[in-house]
């Protein structure tokens, strides 16, 4: 496929970029992916640079990318991509899944974390429903992830600071995003339009000081906002 022929996509297919420096594996998830038909890999990075470029030249959708890049780490990339491409979804598939990879990944603006041993099946899913806002990580490396997020002193100072900032419907929103819904699920539980929702969680995130819906949830855990269901 052309450069030109990535840039000019049909409307309604996801925009993938693949950045993975082991060519059969970037072979191996260019295969998966492309044999889907809403799906469409929209270019493959080696490198962490060539992540960053890519993302933005592609108008990429959603960035699929290791933890491990030979000129810098995937955390670093993606947080790259992030500020040069907000809009762009960003999924980890890595070998690396310790708590610090974790938090390093969800830092960065991740919003989906898979292990190499997710199956195709998962790996497209991952990528499907974290274009939607939903956000996917292994249950238990998020409970290791919110453990080490806990601070040993109280915040309460910061809970009410925080509360008193968010409106009623926002407080709602946050509460949903906790419990893992996605932006459509959340328009039809509170009978509200999609585009509204979108608004309050934007909303959500600039109020709690952090870049992603993920790190508001943690965040909101973390200060007794919400409730997390352990594993």
């Amino acid at each position: 496929m052309s450069d030109v022929e990535r840039s000019k996509m049909a409307d309604g297919m996801l925009r993938v970029l693949l950045v993975e420096s082991h060519p059969l594996l970037a072979s191996a998830l260019a295969t998966i992916v492309e044999g889907q038909s809403d799906l469409r890999v929209c270019g493959i990075a080696r490198t962490g640079a060539e992540a960053v470029a890519d993302a933005r030249l592609y108008e990429a959708d959603v960035v699929v990318i290791d933890f491990q890049l030979p000129d810098m780490s995937g955390p670093a990339a993606a947080a790259a991509i992030h500020d040069r491409t907000p809009t762009a979804t960003i999924v980890f598939h890595s070998a690396e899944e310790s708590e610090t990879a974790l938090l390093d990944a969800i830092d960065a603006g991740a919003i989906a974390f898979l292990t190499r041993s997710a199956t195709a099946e998962e790996v497209l899913e991952a990528i499907r429903r974290a274009s939607l806002g939903e956000v996917l990580i292994p249950a238990r490396l998020f409970a290791k992830a919110l453990a080490r997020q806990r601070t040993a002193q109280s915040n309460e100072e910061e809970r009410r600071l925080r509360t008193s900032m968010l409106t009623t419907r926002e407080l709602e929103v946050l509460k949903l995003m906790g419990d893992g819904l996605d932006t459509s699920s959340m328009s039809k539980h509170l009978g509200i339009a999609s585009h509204t929702i979108e608004w309050h969680v934007r909303h959500v995130i600039e109020k709690l000081g952090v870049h992603s819906k993920l790190q508001a949830v943690i965040a909101a855990a973390r200060l007794g906002l919400i409730q997390v269901a352990k594993p």
